[in-house]
């Protein structure tokens, strides 16, 4: 659950508080929301996923991991996806941290506190980036990972997957669902949910 509604903020106090507070902070619609702790479930699938992921990628395109913010102009989000993968020339704004401004593929595992925010909100926000060929959406609490990818005609497919194998257009990589999972418990006690703060 959020904290009390936080008063909307500018761009500017955001990337100011962002950089002067401890920890990592997103905006979405005019709200510094802070960052929740990982669980061990999602740290551990973030790690999973990344290495399959460069592991697949090689030299092609680049993968970050948690800590590269990224923009979307568009509608004003800024974001700190679990993963993010970058493929070309690499666009950044001048800003501390550095925030990249054309992502090609973003990565979110959902947790119970995350997962409407992820799946609704945030998902619209990342489809606005013309230059987001992908979303991948990893659960936390059950072995199941949905894929939401761009068409050539502008459209969005959505494609789930609980077993076997995934594709993620745009980067042309296939992911085994098992390997993703590999290693990951279920049924530990969920972690507190991402607050919204007042911008100081």
């Amino acid at each position: 659950m959020k904290g009390p509604k936080a008063a909307l903020v500018t761009q500017a106090e955001y990337l100011e508080y962002d950089r002067t507070h401890e920890g990592r902070h997103e905006i979405v619609n005019g709200e510094i929301i802070a960052m929740a702790a990982a669980s061990p479930e999602h740290g551990a699938l973030v790690s999973n996923a990344h290495f399959l992921l460069r592991l697949a990628l090689r030299d092609r395109c680049r993968a970050y991991v948690a800590d590269l913010r990224v923009a979307i102009d568009e509608t004003g989000l800024y974001a700190y996806p679990d993963i993010v993968i970058a493929c070309g020339e690499q666009e950044f704004a001048p800003t501390t941290p550095e925030t990249l401004l054309n992502p090609t593929v973003l990565v979110e595992v959902l947790s119970d506190s995350t997962a409407g925010s992820d799946r609704g909100e945030k998902l619209e926000h990342y489809r606005h980036r013309a230059s987001v060929q992908a979303v991948v959406l990893i659960d936390s609490c059950a072995q199941a990972i949905t894929v939401v990818s761009r068409n050539p005609d502008a459209t969005w497919t959505i494609t789930d997957a609980v077993s076997g194998m995934i594709r993620v257009p745009g980067i042309d990589v296939v992911l085994d669902v098992a390997e993703v999972y590999e290693g990951v418990r279920f049924g530990a006690a969920p972690h507190p949910a991402p607050g919204a703060v007042a911008a100081s």
